[in-house]
Protein backbone atom coordinates (compact mmCIF):
# COMPACT_ATOMS: atom_id res chain seq x y z
CA UNK A 1 0.00 0.00 0.00
CA UNK A 2 1.02 3.42 -0.94
CA UNK A 3 1.85 5.87 2.02
CA UNK A 4 1.34 8.95 -0.05
CA UNK A 5 -1.59 8.99 -2.02
CA UNK A 6 -2.29 12.35 -3.33
CA UNK A 7 -2.88 15.92 -2.12
CA UNK A 8 -5.49 16.37 0.29
CA UNK A 9 -5.19 19.70 2.11
CA UNK A 10 -2.96 22.84 2.71
CA UNK A 11 -3.71 24.58 5.99
CA UNK A 12 -1.93 28.19 5.84
CA UNK A 13 -1.75 30.66 8.89
CA UNK A 14 -3.73 33.96 9.12
CA UNK A 15 -3.39 36.56 11.98
CA UNK A 16 -7.20 37.58 10.16
CA UNK A 17 -8.69 34.83 8.85
CA UNK A 18 -11.67 37.27 7.06
CA UNK A 19 -9.01 39.10 5.21
CA UNK A 20 -7.18 36.58 3.93
CA UNK A 21 -10.59 34.51 2.83
CA UNK A 22 -11.26 37.53 1.36
CA UNK A 23 -7.97 38.26 -0.37
CA UNK A 24 -8.14 34.50 -1.36
CA UNK A 25 -11.32 35.21 -3.17
CA UNK A 26 -10.77 37.41 -5.19
CA UNK A 27 -7.41 35.92 -6.29
CA UNK A 28 -9.26 32.15 -6.48
CA UNK A 29 -12.81 33.49 -7.96
CA UNK A 30 -14.29 31.25 -5.58
CA UNK A 31 -15.79 31.27 -2.24
CA UNK A 32 -15.00 29.05 0.64
CA UNK A 33 -16.88 26.64 1.13
CA UNK A 34 -16.78 26.04 4.49
CA UNK A 35 -16.48 28.10 7.52
CA UNK A 36 -15.85 27.60 11.53
CA UNK A 37 -16.41 30.50 13.87
CA UNK A 38 -13.89 30.29 17.18
CA UNK A 39 -15.39 30.81 20.44
CA UNK A 40 -15.90 35.03 19.74
CA UNK A 41 -17.62 34.66 16.56
CA UNK A 42 -14.82 35.81 14.44
CA UNK A 43 -13.54 33.42 11.77
CA UNK A 44 -11.57 30.54 13.08
CA UNK A 45 -11.02 28.43 10.04
CA UNK A 46 -12.29 28.95 5.87
CA UNK A 47 -11.84 25.90 3.17
CA UNK A 48 -11.53 26.38 -0.55
CA UNK A 49 -12.03 23.68 -2.75
CA UNK A 50 -10.29 24.68 -6.26
CA UNK A 51 -8.91 22.89 -9.38
CA UNK A 52 -9.08 20.34 -11.68
CA UNK A 53 -9.33 17.61 -8.42
CA UNK A 54 -11.25 20.11 -5.99
CA UNK A 55 -7.93 20.33 -3.67
CA UNK A 56 -8.73 21.81 -0.96
CA UNK A 57 -6.73 25.07 0.95
CA UNK A 58 -7.60 25.97 4.06
CA UNK A 59 -7.02 29.24 6.58
CA UNK A 60 -6.17 28.49 10.02
CA UNK A 61 -6.41 31.60 12.40
CA UNK A 62 -2.14 31.71 13.32
CA UNK A 63 -3.81 31.20 17.29
CA UNK A 64 -4.48 27.47 16.49
CA UNK A 65 -1.39 27.07 15.44
CA UNK A 66 0.99 24.76 17.20
CA UNK A 67 3.46 26.15 19.78
CA UNK A 68 6.51 27.27 18.03
CA UNK A 69 5.21 27.53 14.54
CA UNK A 70 7.34 29.34 12.42
CA UNK A 71 6.25 33.29 11.83
CA UNK A 72 8.06 34.03 8.44
CA UNK A 73 8.33 31.87 5.37
CA UNK A 74 9.75 29.04 4.79
CA UNK A 75 10.40 25.25 4.93
CA UNK A 76 8.76 23.33 1.84
CA UNK A 77 7.02 24.84 -0.96
CA UNK A 78 3.92 23.70 -2.00
CA UNK A 79 3.32 24.53 -5.48
CA UNK A 80 0.05 24.79 -7.50
CA UNK A 81 -0.57 24.25 -11.27
CA UNK A 82 -1.02 27.50 -13.19
CA UNK A 83 -1.28 27.21 -16.99
CA UNK A 84 0.52 30.60 -16.96
CA UNK A 85 2.71 30.89 -14.57
CA UNK A 86 3.89 35.11 -15.67
CA UNK A 87 0.49 36.15 -15.59
CA UNK A 88 -0.21 34.29 -12.33
CA UNK A 89 2.92 35.96 -10.61
CA UNK A 90 2.14 39.09 -11.72
CA UNK A 91 -1.68 38.88 -10.40
CA UNK A 92 -0.13 38.12 -7.10
CA UNK A 93 1.95 41.02 -7.17
CA UNK A 94 -0.55 43.47 -7.85
CA UNK A 95 -2.45 42.48 -5.33
CA UNK A 96 0.20 42.73 -2.80
CA UNK A 97 1.83 39.76 -2.38
CA UNK A 98 5.75 40.24 -2.34
CA UNK A 99 8.38 37.92 -4.86
CA UNK A 100 9.71 35.06 -2.66
CA UNK A 101 11.36 32.35 -5.92
CA UNK A 102 11.79 34.73 -9.28
CA UNK A 103 9.79 32.85 -12.03
CA UNK A 104 12.36 30.12 -12.88
CA UNK A 105 12.72 27.80 -15.83
CA UNK A 106 13.59 24.25 -14.38
CA UNK A 107 15.16 22.20 -17.51
CA UNK A 108 14.39 21.46 -20.68
CA UNK A 109 11.18 19.78 -20.00
CA UNK A 110 9.06 22.88 -19.50
CA UNK A 111 9.06 22.71 -15.64
CA UNK A 112 8.34 26.51 -15.09
CA UNK A 113 8.39 27.31 -11.21
CA UNK A 114 7.64 30.55 -8.83
CA UNK A 115 6.70 31.57 -5.35
CA UNK A 116 5.08 34.61 -3.44
CA UNK A 117 4.72 35.46 0.04
CA UNK A 118 1.04 36.56 0.16
CA UNK A 119 -0.35 39.56 2.22
CA UNK A 120 -0.68 36.90 5.64
CA UNK A 121 3.05 35.65 5.47
CA UNK A 122 2.62 32.46 3.61
CA UNK A 123 4.32 30.80 0.66
CA UNK A 124 2.58 30.43 -2.10
CA UNK A 125 4.08 28.36 -4.45
CA UNK A 126 2.98 28.63 -8.38
CA UNK A 127 4.08 26.03 -11.75
CA UNK A 128 3.85 24.88 -14.98
CA UNK A 129 4.19 21.07 -14.75
CA UNK A 130 4.00 19.43 -18.41
CA UNK A 131 3.62 15.91 -16.21
CA UNK A 132 0.98 17.51 -14.27
CA UNK A 133 -0.88 18.43 -17.99
CA UNK A 134 -0.11 14.47 -18.91
CA UNK A 135 -1.51 13.17 -16.27
CA UNK A 136 -4.70 15.23 -16.28
CA UNK A 137 -5.38 14.27 -19.68
CA UNK A 138 -4.81 10.64 -19.16
CA UNK A 139 -7.80 10.88 -16.50
CA UNK A 140 -10.59 12.13 -19.03
CA UNK A 141 -12.89 9.74 -20.81
CA UNK A 142 -12.49 10.18 -24.65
Amino acid sequence: MASLRGFSTINVWADDVAAAAAWYTEFLGVEPYFARSGPDGRPAYVEFRIGDHQDELGIVDRNYGPPGAATEPGGAVMYWHVDDVDTTVERLLSMGAKEYQPITPRGEAGFVTAAVVDPFGNVLGVMYNPHYVEVLASTKPE
